[in-house]
């Protein structure tokens, strides 16, 4: 099975500290690299994470505010550089194509990626390619603003030990789970006595937006939920003025929504800890974690995982 994680690039706001870089997000899913916002600085922080850029093969811009794209020419020619052969697709607001052509052809450069865009100009249903079903919804932070939740196909999983009783095993496993039965020893075995369907696992990514209907329908029984929390309660007065949200206002939306686990992160630099914001979090709904930079969160074991494969 492939690696199935994210890795926090950078998990501060507007303004990077010295311990937190801008955003950006690394989920690594079915041998895939899914980047989301990567702000200033996101192609050195792969250095520091000791990962290589080419394993990113989507990249996501939430918006266009600077720390949430500033990264994204860089990043583009840090993959033509690596001469990647795979295409680099890059989901964005349409509103904001003149801002992702800026970035794109910032400078000289010599192109030889293939870019693939998918500008976004209404909610819903983006693209299901069969190996994501990507989703989006526009959130409330004063310019056009995209969540996002992406989810896997459904599995068929197969139990083993009736597997082994009726002797399939080897190319009549795909047959059986590709015509949906067999016959074995004159018994027709229909594919569900020996598997049961395995639901694909989601991400939802919600970035910079105050408390909204649309972050916990992106983010219902996901498996991981990145959710913003600029600011603790203490000053829930600054999150509404500049429309973000507090760790407590992203660990009721986690409640509400049924994820798995939630990733606090888009720290304010007037906070030198992160601890305070689990903590927080963590009095609404325990499984919580603040990101930090460098920080790597698997995800959750599925419960939907049988047959002990």
């Amino acid at each position: 099975m492939s690696v199935k994680d994210l890795i926090v690039l950078g998990c501060s706001s507007q303004q990077p500290t010295r311990n937190r870089n801008h955003g950006a997000y690394l989920f690594r899913w079915n041998d895939e690299g899914l980047l989301f916002d990567p702000g200033e600085g996101t192609q050195r922080q792969f250095i520091f994470a000791n990962i290589a850029p080419p394993v990113v093969t989507r990249i996501f811009v939430s918006h266009f505010h600077g720390d949430h794209c500033l990264g994204l020419g860089s990043m583009l020619m840090r993959l033509n550089l690596d001469k990647v052969k795979h295409p680099i697709h890059c989901y964005f607001p349409m509103s904001g194509k003149k801002y992702f052509d800026r970035l794109h052809f910032g400078c000289i450069y010599h192109e030889t990626i293939q870019v693939i865009e998918h500008p976004v100009a209404k909610e819903g249903l983006v693209e299901d390619d069969g190996k994501f079903r990507i989703e989006a919804a526009f959130l409330q932070h004063g310019t056009d603003n995209i969540g996002w939740r992406i989810t896997e196909p459904d599995r068929i999983r197969f139990d083993k030990v009736k597997l082994e009783k009726l002797k399939i095993q080897g190319p009549l496993v795909k047959q059986l789970e590709r015509e949906g039965f067999l016959h074995v020893d004159g018994r027709r075995v229909a594919l569900e006595e020996v598997s049961c369907v395995q639901t694909g696992e989601a991400i939802a990514v919600v970035i910079d937006t105050v408390p909204c209907p649309q972050a916990v329908h992106l983010a219902k029984d996901a498996s991981i939920l990145l959710c913003e929390s600029t600011y603790l309660e203490d000053h829930r007065d600054l999150a509404e003025k500049y429309l973000h949200m507090t760790a407590q206002q992203a660990a009721l939306i986690a409640k509400e929504a049924g994820v798995k686990k939630l990733i606090l992160t888009h720290f304010s630099a007037r906070y030198q800890e992160e601890l305070a914001f689990e903590e927080e979090a963590r009095k609404v709904f325990l499984p919580s974690f603040a990101a930090k930079d460098g920080a790597r969160f698997e995800f959750p074991k599925s419960s939907s995982t049988l047959f002990g494969s």
